[in-house]
């Protein structure tokens, strides 16, 4: 499929972008960097209604989801409501509008973890500070402590622990800043070893294709907060997991957060990321991450979509 026009949604351009857009070249099709926050609707130019820069009036031949600059309710709604629209007009968006709002919202990432069975630490979201307060204490009676994470945060910012850890008391803190007024509360699952570490396997097209350690001192294992990369072994049960916390959000491609658990315990999923960052994991992963998203996007997701039109207008005749 040579000559493919590819929208690459980011409101930053970097590493990211430009292996984006070097596989892409290496499949014949071009990639456009374009922010969201720059498209907009005006139905009195094209049949479609939608503006993307660089496009003229015409639609990309698909998008592929890099990035969503954060801002007002109101904005945010319009920048995936031009997702929305483009899915809705026959455009394959990698990940779709329906798969981010999903995996960026934590607490239907929890719910839907723990409705597909999913192993997942106990978690809450409450609005009240009175009755997260009681969830605190409820926990700690029973031995145990609780993260509190921004419900829309990412690289480990924001992370607070509640309880007692090491014999060390962390109180809940207020709500009101950095938290939208809202508790969203995760049971704490200590580390299994010094240094701690969690894993990281990314899941592209349905498969898990490649993993890590994440290993710090801090119980925060997150790259952006100083841990360090390892290979890791992409041992069956890990595969199967992250697979199945994908599909339970149905997301195209996503990176799943793992964390070991007490010896007997399951392995529990905490986290998946919808738009996902690589180049930690690409320094110890052996093939082109970007390319085997891109080639998914050409090969699965292009692919079905034009195999169904044909088929479509193969009926119609």
């Amino acid at each position: 499929m040579s000559g493919l026009r590819v929208a690459i949604m980011t409101d930053e351009k970097g590493w990211h972008t430009r292996q984006l857009q070097a596989a892409l070249r290496a499949r014949g099709a071009v990639g456009h960097c374009v922010d969201l926050a720059d498209c907009h609707i005006d139905t009195t130019v094209s049949w479609h209604g939608i503006v993307i820069p660089g496009f003229g009036r015409e639609l990309p031949d698909a998008a592929l989801v890099r990035g969503i600059a954060g801002g007002s309710f109101e904005q945010v709604t319009k920048r995936l409501g031009i997702l929305h629209a483009l899915r809705e007009l026959g455009v394959p968006v990698y990940n779709d509008a329906r798969a981010i709002e999903r995996s960026v919202d934590k607490s239907m990432t929890s719910l839907l973890l723990h409705a597909a069975g999913i192993p997942t630490p106990p978690t809450w979201a409450t609005e009240s500070a009175v009755q997260a307060q009681r969830i605190a204490i409820r926990e700690g009676a029973a031995g145990h402590a609780l993260v509190l994470k921004p419900l829309f945060g990412s690289q480990g910012k924001g992370l607070q622990l509640v309880g007692n850890v090491a014999g060390v008391h962390h109180p809940l803190p207020a709500l009101d800043a950095g938290y939208g007024a809202l508790a969203y509360l995760q049971r704490f699952v200590p580390p299994t070893s010094e240094p701690g570490f969690d894993w990281r396997v990314l899941v592209i097209g349905g498969r898990a294709v490649t993993a890590m350690r994440r290993v710090s001192t801090h119980w925060i294992h997150n790259v952006a907060q100083g841990a360090r990369c390892e290979a890791a072994e992409l041992t069956p049960a890990l595969a199967e997991l992250a697979e199945r916390a994908a599909r339970a959000l149905d997301m195209d491609y996503a990176g799943i957060d793992l964390v070991p658990s007490a010896t007997g315990a399951a392995t529990q999923v905490i986290e998946v990321n919808g738009v996902a960052a690589w180049q930690g994991l690409q320094r110890v992963t052996g093939f082109n991450i970007a390319r085997a998203i891109v080639d998914d996007l050409i090969d699965r997701k292009l692919a079905r979509l034009r195999s169904a039109s044909e088929q479509g207008a193969g009926y119609c005749a």
